[in-house]
């Protein structure tokens, strides 16, 4: 049963990643990582380490930023009862310049996968790195219409 446990709560670290960075305040996505806590982006020389400087990082998306993501195929590996790993997909849809209502459909920013280990800390399961591979990526397209094409 403390493998579904922790499974289960690696998985929803995954889920509540997305959900502050789409409907929540982003900067509070640093809370689910350790004090000493790292994302980084290899392929974008992208690299945050600590709690605080995370906060800052995710806290400085533009205020105009509509943003939605999927994830997917989650795999958690319990490797012990503090430590566990996980190979998540995910693709984002975004826009900059966003205002209000519905904007036309277009095709994800980006399509990747995420590599995360966890460590549980007292009685809570954290990310303690979460590594972000981009094969497929492209810049954040600006709205520059009222009617949000």
């Amino acid at each position: 049963m403390e493998r579904l446990f922790a499974e289960r709560a690696c998985e929803r670290l995954i889920v509540e990643f997305a959900r502050r960075l789409d409907l929540g305040d982003p900067s509070s996505v640093a809370d689910l990582f350790t004090p000493d806590g790292l994302w980084e982006r290899p392929h974008g020389d992208r690299r945050v380490e600590g709690r605080e400087a995370l906060r800052s990082y995710f806290g400085s998306r533009p205020m105009d930023r509509l943003s939605r993501r999927m994830s997917t195929n989650i795999l958690v590996t319990v490797n012990s009862a503090l430590a566990a790993t996980a190979t998540s997909y995910f693709a984002t849809y975004r826009v900059d310049g966003y205002t209000d209502g519905m904007v036309l459909p277009r095709l994800p920013a980006n399509v990747g996968h995420y590599e995360d280990t966890f460590r549980k800390v007292e009685d809570t399961w954290l990310l303690s790195s979460r590594v972000t591979h981009l094969p497929f990526g492209a810049e954040t397209v600006r709205l520059n219409h009222p009617d949000q094409s």
